[in-house]
């Protein structure tokens, strides 16, 4: 079960960092055209939802990897719960059901991940 976890935590680091990295670095005109619901926030909250999305990546594997406060861990994954929940009621609010149930699949694993690290399979 750890080396799922693992795995789980290196899937979801890799697509939040990328996410992120998207919010963060390209402008607001053309992230409309990949992700529609940008055109209802501003520019600085599109990117602080960037940062908050690469943030939780890299701490479902840094904490662990370095051997530095590994607690921070599943305390990532709730923050990422607390972002895909956010993302799907933006979604449901834009009739974007199929987006909002495709977020399903983050909110389980990271529901996994922050279950088994607080959990039985903590560091």
């Amino acid at each position: 079960m750890n080396v799922l976890l693992w795995v789980v935590q290196a899937l979801l680091a890799a697509t939040l960092i990328a996410v992120g990295a998207l919010k963060i670095l390209r402008p607001k005109d053309k992230l409309a055209a990949t992700f529609g619901w940008v055109e209802q926030f501003s520019v600085p909250a599109v990117k602080t939802i960037g940062v908050l999305d690469a943030l939780a990546g890299l701490g479902l594997i840094l904490p662990a990897a370095v051997n530095i406060a590994p607690i921070l861990v599943p305390i990532a994954a709730l923050g990422g719960l607390a972002l895909v929940i956010g993302g799907s009621i933006v979604h449901l609010r834009r009739s974007e059901t199929s987006l909002a149930a495709m977020n399903v699949i983050y909110l389980l694993l990271l529901a996994l991940v922050a279950w088994g690290r607080f959990g039985p399979y903590h560091f």
